[in-house]
């Protein structure tokens, strides 16, 4: 089983669930989140800016600015891990700045409570 942990943008989340949908995955964890990545620059306040919004331009020289993003969590067999990365890959990529990331981690067991079942069946 692996853990995978996507940080994506906010207004990119409908995208997300349904891709994930797509893959297979109906049961997933979504949080509010906050958090920059060491670009410090947020390419919609870059475009503000430049169209000549005043308070866009203020805002630019805040370096440690946090953004609003989420952070959806899945647990997945190991045979799932590519097709949950690509699909959220696929949801998110727009090849600016601050498309997210996307963290892959290994789980020792999972626990079901109401049932007890371990393992892979917990998670099924």
């Amino acid at each position: 089983m692996k853990e995978v942990i996507a940080v994506v943008r906010m207004n990119m989340m409908n995208q997300t669930k349904a891709a994930l949908s797509e893959a297979g995955v109906d049961a997933f964890f979504a949080h509010a989140a906050e958090g920059r990545g060491k670009g410090f620059v947020n390419s919609a306040v870059v475009e503000g800016a430049e169209s000549g919004y005043e308070e866009a331009a203020a805002v630019l020289g805040e370096k440690g600015k946090l953004y609003p993003k989420r952070m959806v969590t899945v647990v997945v067999p190991d045979d799932m891990v590519d097709d949950v990365v690509e699909a959220v890959m696929a949801a998110n990529k727009t090849g600016k700045p601050g498309d997210g990331k996307i963290f892959v981690l290994p789980v020792g067991d999972a626990v079901r409570v109401r049932t007890a079942e371990t393992g892979a069946k917990a998670i099924a």
